[in-house]
């Protein structure tokens, strides 16, 4: 009985919230309390690391670089502190834990973090995101395809000549 007791529970504080992976550009909408007035915050960054999964103890860490000085910090992915998500910028990542981000310099990261230009709409449930990355992924590579086709027909026609 207390098993479903805790499914019933956990049901209701899940929310629907865009798939967060790692080497997105984030932009996290806080709510912060200061005294007895509460506002909104955002911070801005890159994901370093999203840890157990998409479940009710899901978290995820963004890391932002102010003065020099790194920042980062770690939410749990359905906080009803989180008043909303913003994906920015959505990079192939080949890895699941950007630690070696934390030694580079933001343009060193900016270069390593090879942008896969797309700005995502704000709800789009997990499936409907992956599906749509995937499609992306595939155009691209397809255009690319195409134009190393071109380029060696174009060699092949100039040595005929």
């Amino acid at each position: 009985m207390s098993d479903i007791l805790i499914k019933e529970i956990t049901k209701d504080q899940i929310k629907s919230i865009p798939l967060v992976k790692s080497g997105m550009q984030v932009r996290v909408h806080e709510r912060v309390k200061e005294k007895n007035k509460e506002r909104i915050q955002v911070f801005e960054g890159i994901v370093l690391y999203v840890k157990h999964g998409k479940g009710i103890n899901a978290t995820f860490t963004v890391r932002k670089v102010v003065d020099g000085i790194g920042v980062e910090k770690t939410w749990p992915l359905h906080s009803p502190m989180i008043q909303k998500i913003e994906i920015l910028k959505t990079p192939r990542m080949r890895k699941a834990k950007l630690y070696f981000l934390r030694d580079l310099s933001p343009t060193k990261i900016r270069r390593k973090l090879s942008v896969f230009k797309s700005i995502v709409p704000e709800k789009i449930e997990a499936n409907e995101l992956e599906e749509v990355e995937l499609t992306k992924i595939a155009e691209t590579e397809k255009e690319e395809k195409e134009q190393i086709v071109e380029e060696l027909e174009n060699k092949n026609n100039s040595e005929e000549k």
